[in-house]
């Protein structure tokens, strides 16, 4: 087990009605004057948006309001949030949303603390130092922003996504009611599982020395997703599946699965440039596609890892390794399917002429390499990328 540091400063509000005591958790940590950020308007449609603001106004604090966080957010709308947040001097960021709604308000809570464009941080051209702090009131079970110290944005002009890891980025805290999550349709609940799995298996598929209990804990997350969204294929508004899903979003995040190994996250690199180039794919479906892809190149060489995942996660009797590793990457395909998630690039309607623009946008123009199992190169990239039609 290699050395680490475990720190997961967020304190989590879980359970039905939770997002009642924003007001009161807001007002006890000192601030009065905060910015709300949310999406599209789903908020105000499910009640959740008067519920929010009434607990603030009970509480005297005021609210500068900045909806319209996109999937995938965007610079764009970041930078506005800022000049907003500097010139109303808020105090503090609430994101009332999924993923992309809190990784909008972590970079509106490092630019406003910044003097440079905040681009800059995920380009790796600057550090932040400072940053508001941020709570979230989670709907979504994807990303698992919620407890981690990452954050992600799309700069449309560029056609990158990329992100800012920093414990700048944790929130203060995470308010998590199951039940906001019931009117999620199943194609969101899907990318959401998928996401979870991946972060999770992104930490699984390291070269490390031994990790035993990091390992069974991972496992037993897994197996915990893949049960849960086997009941939610069925029944959308079971509570304990809901609960199990978006506890598992957290703990898949936070750094517990990674504790002892190496972290790259080499798949979410590849689906960076996939969605930063199609912004209409959902995250959590381009990872589903190349999940398998990336598994199937570099298998051979872990073999006993990829054989343990099969056997442990997906209960393959199988005494051959190698064999072992192809069925345990074969259900983990059935079970994509199983939840209806796309398994090809070819459902997107992405040509297979864009191969050679993707791995370019992977490796910023043949610059950089990933770190993985295997190194993931230009020519590397571009043959996963092919093997996903």
């Amino acid at each position: 087990m290699l050395d680490f540091i475990y720190n997961t400063p967020t304190k989590v509000y879980f359970g039905k009605d939770k997002e009642k005591l924003v007001g009161k958790i807001i007002s006890e940590l000192g601030y009065k004057k905060i910015m709300l950020q949310y999406g599209k308007g789903s908020i105000k449609k499910s009640g959740l948006y008067d519920t929010v603001i009434g607990s603030l106004n009970d509480y005297g604090i005021e609210v500068v309001e900045m909806g319209g966080v996109e999937p995938n957010p965007k610079i764009e709308f970041v930078r506005k949030a800022i000049e907003v947040a500097k010139k109303e001097k808020v105090e503090f960021i609430l994101a009332v949303g999924g993923g992309s709604v809190i990784d909008s308000c972590k970079y509106t809570a490092l630019g406003s603390k910044a003097e440079c464009d905040v681009w800059e941080f995920s380009m790796g051209k600057k550090t932040p130092v400072e940053a508001l702090p941020v709570g979230c009131i989670l709907t979504i079970a994807a990303a698992g922003s919620e407890m981690s110290s990452s954050a992600v944005i799309t700069n449309v002009e560029l056609s990158m996504k990329k992100g800012c890891t920093t414990e700048l980025n944790r929130c203060k805290f995470a308010i998590m009611n199951p039940e906001l999550t019931f009117s999620l349709s199943n194609y969101q609940t899907a990318c959401g599982i998928v996401d979870i799995m991946a972060h999770t298996m992104e930490r699984y598929f390291t070269v490390c020395p031994p990790t035993e209990l990091t390992d069974r804990i991972s496992e037993s997350l897994l197996k915990s997703v893949v049960n849960a969204g086997k009941v939610l294929i069925n029944n959308p508004s079971d509570y304990d599946a809901r609960a199990t899903v978006m506890w598992a979003s957290s703990l898949s995040h936070n750094g517990l699965t990674g504790c002892g190994r190496e972290n790259a996250l080499a798949v979410h690199q590849l689906e960076h440039a996939l969605s930063g180039e199609y912004d209409e794919i959902a995250h959590g479906a381009g990872l589903a596609v190349l999940f398998p892809a990336w598994a199937r190149y570099v298998y051979k060489q872990n073999p006993s890892r990829f054989a343990q995942f099969a056997r442990r996660v997906w209960d393959v009797v199988e005494d051959d390794d190698l064999t072992a590793s192809i069925k345990g990457i074969e259900e983990m395909e059935k079970f994509f399917k199983l939840i209806k998630m796309p398994l090809s690039l070819r459902e997107f309607n992405v040509p297979k002429t864009c191969v050679d623009r993707l791995a370019c946008l992977c490796t910023y123009n043949k610059t950089r390499t990933i770190k993985s199992i295997v190194t993931l190169d230009y020519e590397v990239i571009k043959e996963i990328f092919k093997s996903c039609y």
